[in-house]
């Protein structure tokens, strides 16, 4: 650190002055400058004493730091003590340090592209000037998303199955009478007990004078794995195990509790409007389909439909309000049915055009789109026959579409064949949308939610050009 000059004083001037202007770090040592000399003996004015004058004692140093948003980018003096602290230049609102801010010369821009959390979307800028990859880079994550949200449904609806039963389980009989009646048997509920897990069951109970069930229906019935829509066979009841129990004999037990038959739900369901009566029954009737599909797959086929013995059971995860779950439980009526060639008749397509005929009678007459399509399948379940795999595509087209309005009268097929695909898209990306909007309110999703995501998930442009053909052709 530089000393300053000795002042001197002038004869013009009373005011201290300096050879050279000095740079000061220390506000002690400029104070002591700016301050007149204390004599240390008397003097006369005028004279001009040539004995130094002893000078304060100097003030501690102190080191000043500039605030950050006054950046000093002076070069520093030789005799100054600066320090230095890193520059956080101000971009909008937000602060960021200066290596994040600045760029040297040597180091250009970099280009905008995807960091991690965009990589599985398989893009790059190039492709972003390309529409046609991002519109298949979204529809494949599309697709991806509903299979994911099925699948997720799926356990939910289908979650708790209780497993076949063991020798170390116990029951217990909940109620003295029975929770459903179908037209051949009588269901109660029984509890299983092993450790600290138990399960609802029922007890299917035979009753008296019914007719005796095919055998081979009733093993096919316990070896099938677990199916939204068949009554499936967990294990057996012996004789005795539960005291007090209103039959005799050893009983087979069930895992879904049905609350009534499809023919108490239609006394009570007819007396809803006209279009929510007739979209219930179309839901009701593609779950059958769905049952039926499995059976025909297996080579079996159901010798009697009868609504009687077509259960209904609130499903898993969904609100008591919400439509009900079918369970096709008469197997006793269930033979061996070897399928024949692709495209040859159904054996059930004659009971489900009856059965929908039946259903359609009991409401008011209706106009809707709906009600005129499931009399148009009705029509031709009797005429064609098709596959329950075929009915199942034409009643998920008639509930979720595509409908007529999308080929039109006397259109060619090509151009109509062509829009399925876009559709498709479309409605998948729509569905995602819906059921964001409905899971960010808190809404539970319902079966019918559930239904229509296996319906996008599982539709092709062939699938739904052979529903539409059966429909409208």
């Amino acid at each position: 650190m530089s000393s300053p000059e000795t002042p001197t004083e002038s004869p013009e001037s009373d005011d201290p002055t300096w050879s050279t202007q000095p740079t000061y770090s220390n506000l002690g040592e400029i104070r002591a400058h700016l301050l007149p000399s204390k004599a240390c003996r008397p003097r006369t004015p005028g004279s001009c004493s040539t004995d130094p004058q002893p000078l304060p004692p100097p003030l501690p140093k102190k080191i000043l730091t500039r605030t950050q948003s006054l950046p000093n980018r002076r070069t520093p003096h030789a005799s100054s003590i600066q320090v230095q602290l890193p520059r956080r230049p101000f971009l909008g609102s937000h602060s960021v340090d200066k290596s994040q801010a600045e760029v040297g010369p040597a180091c250009p821009p970099a280009e905008l592209t995807f960091g991690l959390t965009d990589a599985p979307l398989g893009l790059s800028l190039r492709n972003l000037h390309s529409p046609e990859a991002v519109h298949a880079a979204l529809a494949a994550r599309q697709l991806q998303g509903l299979h994911a949200i099925y699948a997720r449904l799926r356990a939910r609806f289908m979650g708790g199955h209780p497993g076949p039963c063991r020798p170390g389980h116990g029951f217990r009989l909940l109620d003295s009478s029975p929770c459903a009646e179908s037209g051949d048997a009588l269901y109660y509920r029984v509890v299983r007990v092993h450790d600290d897990a138990w399960h609802i069951l029922v007890a299917k109970v035979p009753k008296p004078g019914a007719d005796v069930p095919h055998p081979w229906g009733l093993e096919l019935q316990a070896s099938l794995s677990p199916h939204f829509n068949l009554q499936g066979l967990c294990g057996v009841v012996p004789e005795g195990t539960l005291p007090g129990a209103p039959w005799r004999g050893a009983v087979a037990l069930a895992a879904e509790v049905p609350e009534r038959t499809v023919a108490q739900w239609l006394v009570e369901a007819c007396t809803q409007p006209p279009e929510e009566f007739v979209w219930a029954v179309a839901l009701v009737l593609l779950q059958l389909s769905a049952a039926l599909e499995f059976l025909e797959a297996w080579g079996a086929a159901l010798v009697e439909l009868r609504p009687e013995n077509l259960l209904l059971a609130a499903p898993r995860g969904c609100a008591a309000t919400g439509h009900p779950r079918l369970l096709l439980a008469d197997f006793g009526r269930v033979c061996l049915q070897p399928p024949g060639p692709p495209g040859s008749p159904s054996p059930h397509a004659p009971q489900l055009g009856s059965l929908l005929r039946e259903m359609l009678g009991l409401a008011a007459p209706s106009t809707t789109p709906l009600t005129a399509g499931l009399e148009r399948l009705a029509a031709q379940l009797t005429r064609l026959q098709p596959s329950a795999s075929r009915t199942r595509g034409a009643l998920q087209a008639l509930l979720w579409g595509p409908g007529p309005e999308l080929r039109g009268r006397g259109a060619p097929l090509g151009p109509w064949l062509r829009a399925l695909g876009p559709w498709l898209r479309l409605r998948r990306g729509l569905l995602v949308l819906r059921l964001a909007e409905r899971a960010a309110g808190g809404e539970a999703p319902s079966l019918e939610d559930w239904l229509c995501c296996e319906y996008l998930a599982e539709a092709t442009e062939s699938s739904m050009g052979q529903a539409l053909a059966l429909l409208w052709d």
